[in-house]
């Protein structure tokens, strides 16, 4: 399975990246209608944790087959695929985290989101006018993309997959080491009250899935779009 994903350009609209979802698929849709979002030639990017907490994480799968919304696998993503197919996961926690939805439905259908959440891949870039934007759920464990891209296509390795989905050292250490190889990562997993910058990395959850709200970055411009988080 190809743990890396490579987008061409957007030569026709805008590419918008988003934060954290969390199972609020309506509240990012509103903000989405707010900025005229056009899905014809408008492209959306996530960097993961589409599920859990809020109350539309069964819209995930429909969210995944529309041709213009990109996502990254994150660690809510991968705790799901843990459950079913027997990778460390602690279940009072899992379901404390709100996977409780997931948890209870049938196996068939548990398995129809598992093969879903498996086929999205952990890292991604995008190409801009000025340069590589990537995208991961949490962090990079090197210093420079290219040899992330690398290991990411050469195999699963649990060790990088885990720092990319769960890693907050940067946050907590406020590491402004640029990621080599790349105009911007953009990333998630950890709630800021605003989107922050460290380096040439972008933590863009804001909490639109709780009491803040969804901060959207315009790829070409690295500039936030959101409605709210311009105000």
């Amino acid at each position: 399975m190809n743990r890396f994903r490579r987008v061409a350009a957007n030569t026709r609209g805008r590419d918008l990246a988003v934060g954290d979802i969390h199972g609020h698929f309506a509240r990012l849709r509103q903000c989405l209608d707010a900025l005229g979002f056009d899905p014809e030639v408008d492209r959306l990017f996530s960097v993961g944790d589409l599920v859990d907490r809020g109350p539309d994480s069964l819209q995930a799968l429909d969210w995944l087959a529309r041709p213009w919304f990109y996502a990254v696998q994150g660690n809510h993503e991968a705790l799901a695929i843990n459950h079913l197919r027997g990778g460390r996961l602690d279940l009072d926690m899992y379901r404390a985290a709100g996977g409780g939805w997931f948890l209870d439905l049938p196996r068939a259908d548990q398995q129809r989101y598992v093969e879903g959440f498996a086929s999205m891949p952990i890292g991604m870039e995008v190409q801009t006018a000025d340069g590589l934007v990537g995208l991961l759920h949490a962090d990079s464990p090197f210093a420079d993309w290219p040899t992330l891209r690398a290991r990411l296509q050469a195999a699963d390795d649990p060790a990088v997959r885990e720092v990319c989905q769960w890693s907050r050292r940067r946050l907590r250490e406020g590491d402004t080491q640029p990621v080599e190889g790349l105009r911007a990562l953009l990333v998630g997993h950890t709630p800021v009250v605003r989107a922050k910058r460290l380096g040439n990395v972008w933590y863009l959850d804001t909490g639109g899935w709780s009491s803040g709200f969804f901060s959207l970055m315009a790829l070409d411009s690295l500039e936030l779009v959101s409605p709210v988080a311009g105000a």
